[in-house]
C-alpha cells in the first residue's frame, strides 16, 4: 500500500517551541524555586487580554502549601524576576492570584526569525510513528459523483494533508462501490445492446464514461423493473460474477477502469491526493466476508434470525426497547455493507497494523458505524490501543434550507458545481483591475473557484450543515477562499516590489502594537494543526488562516513595509515573508492553491 503523499515535508533539526511553550518553562521554572515540593506543576499558562499571557498556576497551588494565592503569585513573580531570562520583560500581580506576563521585544522577534530559519515554519511531528488509516470519497463505480460526494472528499483530504504533515503514516483508502447485484444488471444490459457506447474511445469529446455508464445503468434498471425476462438474466449474471466467470469480470474490469478515469480527473482537479493504488472497494474485501462471519460465529457474537445471521447490540436499543440489529448475512446467503465493513476495520487493523481509523462518512450512519464498532470490539479486532473514530459531516444544502438539487430535483453532479463556481469566480475577478491574459484569467478562476468551494465546505465545522452559496463563496470580502488567496496574493506583490529577498531580523528593535498582534498570530500556526490532528475538525485552521489573513491587514495599514527606513524595514519584510509561508502552507493543507498574482 502506498503511503506516501505528494508534498515533500522537509525536517529540521529541530522545532522551534512556541512563544507559549517558552513562558510556561520559564514559569514552570519559578515554580519550581519557590515550591520545590509542587515542582512539576503544570503552569496553568494563557493567552490573556491584559498581558501577552497570564498564569494561574497561584490560585491551584495555593490550597496545597496553605496560603494565600495573591502571596504566592507575588513569590513566583519575584523568581521571575531574579531569573535574570530574557523570555519575559514584565510579570504582575492581579486580582486574586493571577499573574500577568509580557514578552520582551526581543524574545518575539527572536521567534521569528527562527521560524523563518526552518522549513517547517517551527512545526512538530506531533503524530509522529502514528499509522491512520483514513477512510474517504468512496464513489460509486459507474455512476456520476456529486454533491453527496463533496464533504467526505474535502474534509477526508484535508485531515490526510494536516496528519501527514504532522508526522503521520497516513494510508488513504477510497472505499468504491464496486460489488453487488446492480453490476449485474449493467453487464447483462450491455451485453443486450452492444451498440451502446460507453468507453471513452467511443464517445465524444467532453462527455466521460462514467456519465454514458450512469446512463445506461438507468436504462438497465428500467429495464429489469418492467421485463422479468431481463430481470431474471440480470440475476443469474451476478451469480455469474461473483462466481468467477472470466467473461463477466473481464466487462466489470474494464467498467471499473473507466470509472476510475473519470474519478481520477475529478481528484485532480479538486487537487485531491487520492491515486488508484488507494483504491480498495467492496470487491476487495468480498473473499475475506466468509472468514468475517466464521469468526463472529465461532466467537458467538453472531445469530440466526429467521435463517439471516445478525449482531444483537448489547449497547444500543431501537425504539421498541429491541438491541439494535447488525445484519451479517441475508437470509439468501448473500452480504450488505455491514459485513463489508466489518471487513475493512478488521483489514485495517490485522493487516495494515493501523493506530488510528478514521470513517470519514455523513451523520446519517452514526448508528452503522457505532454497531460495527462495537462488533469490533466484540470480535476482539478493535483492541484499546486502536483508535476509531466516525468522522460525520452534516449536509450541503441549497437556498432553500433543503438538500442541494437541480430545479429538476435531480442530484447536483459535480463536474456541474465545479463548472458553475469557477465560472463565478472568473466573473469575479475579471472584474477587478487587471493586467491578465485570457489563459491567465482561466488559470486563476480555476484556482480560485475550486479554493471556494473546498473552503466553503471546509470552514463551516463538520458537523453543522451548511448553505452552498456560490456568491458568497467567490467574494473577496469575509472569510473565504477567495479573501486568503488574495491576501496571499497582496503580499507576494509587496515581496516583489521590495525586490531584496533578504530576511534578516535585528531582534534588539521594538515592536509596534500591530507587530505584535502579527507576530503572535503567526506563532499560534502549529496550535491550530494540533486542534485539527485532535479534534478531526479542519474548520479551526481555516478560522486560524483567516484570523491570520486580518492581523496581516491591521498590521499593513498600521505599520509601513517598503517605505520604512533600515533596520525597520528588514524586519516588517520579514513578517511579510512568514505570513506568506504560512498562509501558503495552511492553505496547502486544505488542499487549496496559493496564487501568486489575482
Amino acid at each position: 500500500m502506498d503511503t506516501r503523499t505528494r508534498e515533500d515535508f522537509s525536517v529540521t533539526a529541530q522545532t522551534v517551541r512556541s512563544l507559549i511553550n517558552q513562558v510556561e518553562i520559564a514559569v514552570s521554572a519559578a515554580i519550581d524555586r519557590t515550591l520545590p515540593e509542587a515542582a512539576g506543576a503544570d503552569p496553568v499558562v494563557r493567552p490573556s487580554e491584559h498581558a501577552d499571557f497570564q498564569s494561574n498556576a497561584a490560585l491551584a497551588l495555593a490550597k496545597r502549601v496553605r496560603t494565600r494565592p495573591i502571596d504566592l503569585a507575588a513569590a513566583v513573580a519575584d523568581a521571575l524576576r531574579a531569573d535574570g531570562s530574557t523570555t519575559v520583560a514584565d510579570v504582575a500581580v492581579s486580582g486574586p492570584g493571577f499573574l500577568n506576563l509580557t514578552l520582551a521585544d526581543t524574545t518575539v522577534w527572536t521567534q521569528i526569525a527562527a521560524r523563518l530559519a526552518d522549513l517547517r515554519l517551527g512545526i512538530g511531528r506531533l503524530e509522529q510513528g502514528r499509522r491512520t488509516v483514513i477512510d474517504y470519497s468512496g464513489p460509486n463505480i459507474a455512476k456520476e459523483m456529486h454533491v453527496g460526494h463533496l464533504r467526505t472528499t474535502i474534509i477526508g483530504d484535508a485531515l490526510a494533508r494536516v496528519l501527514g504533515f504532522l508526522g503521520a503514516e497516513v494510508i488513504r483508502q477510497n472505499h468504491l462501490g464496486d460489488w453487488g447485484t446492480q453490476f449485474g444488471m449493467l453487464i447483462q444490459y450491455l451485453d443486450e445492446h452492444p451498440d451502446a457506447a460507453w468507453h471513452s474511445d467511443d464517445l465524444a469529446p467532453g462527455t466521460s464514461a462514467v456519465s454514458a455508464l450512469d446512463g445506461l445503468y438507468r436504462a438497465a434498471r428500467k429495464e429489469f423493473d418492467a421485463d422479468p425476462g431481463f430481470a431474471d438474466r440480470a440475476r443469474a449474471r451476478v451469480v455469474a460474477l461473483q462466481a468467477g466467470d472470466e467473461g463477466t469480470l473481464d466487462r466489470w474490469r474494464q467498467i471499473v477502469a473507466e470509472s476510475e478515469v473519470a474519478f481520477r480527473q475529478i481528484y485532480d482537479r479538486l487537487g485531491v491526493l487520492l491515486e488508484p493504488s488507494d483504491s480498495a472497494g467492496e470487491s476487495f474485501y468480498n473473499d475475506r466476508l466468509p472468514d468475517v462471519i466464521g469468526e463472529l460465529t465461532t466467537a458467538g457474537i453472531a445469530q440466526d434470525s429467521e435463517g439471516a445471521l445478525v449482531v444483537l447490540s448489547q449497547e444500543v436499543t431501537g425504539p421498541d426497547g429491541d438491541p439494535a440489529t447488525l445484519m451479517v448475512r441475508k437470509s439468501d446467503g448473500g452480504y450488505g455493507y455491514d459485513t463489508t465493513d466489518l471487513a475493512t476495520i478488521r483489514y485495517r487493523i490485522r493487516d495494515l497494523h493501523a493506530d488510528r481509523l478514521l470513517y470519514v462518512v455523513d451523520a446519517r450512519q452514526a448508528l452503522h458505524f457505532q454497531l460495527v464498532f462495537e462488533t469490533a470490539r466484540r470480535a476482539g479486532w478493535l483492541t484499546d490501543g486502536v483508535e476509531v473514530a466516525h468522522v460525520a459531516f452534516g449536509t450541503v444544502l441549497g437556498p432553500d434550507g433543503r438538500p442541494f438539487k437541480t430545479r429538476a430535483g435531480d442530484t447536483v453532479k459535480l463536474t456541474d458545481l465545479l463548472d458553475a463556481a469557477t465560472g463565478k469566480a472568473r466573473a469575479t475577478v475579471a472584474e477587478k483591475d487587471h493586467a491578465l491574459t485570457d489563459d491567465d484569467l482561466d488559470h486563476i478562476a480555476e484556482a480560485a473557484g475550486i479554493g471556494a468551494v473546498k473552503y466553503a465546505d471546509l470552514s463551516t465545522s463538520r458537523t453543522k450543515d451548511y448553505v452552498f452559496d456560490i456568491d458568497r463563496m467567490v467574494s473577496f470580502d469575509g472569510n473565504t477562499g477567495v479573501y486568503l488567496q488574495y491576501a496571499h496574493t497582496r503580499i507576494q506583490s509587496i515581496l516583489r516590489k521590495a525586490g531584496d529577498m533578504a530576511t534578516t531580523v535585528d531582534s534588539a528593535l521594538p515592536l509596534h502594537r500591530a507587530e505584535r498582534a502579527l507576530a503572535f498570530q503567526l506563532d499560534a500556526f502549529g496550535d491550530a494543526l494540533a486542534e485539527v490532528a485532535r479534534l478531526l475538525e479542519p474548520h479551526r485552521l481555516c478560522n486560524y488562516l483567516y484570523e491570520l489573513a486580518r492581523a496581516f491587514t491591521d498590521f499593513y495599514e498600521a505599520c509601513p513595509v517598503l517605505q520604512a527606513d533600515p533596520p525597520t524595514r528588514a524586519n516588517r519584510l520579514a513578517l511579510c515573508h512568514l505570513t506568506a509561508r504560512t498562509l501558503s502552507q495552511g492553505l496547502d493543507l486544505l488542499g487549496i492553491a496559493a496564487p501568486e498574482r489575482m
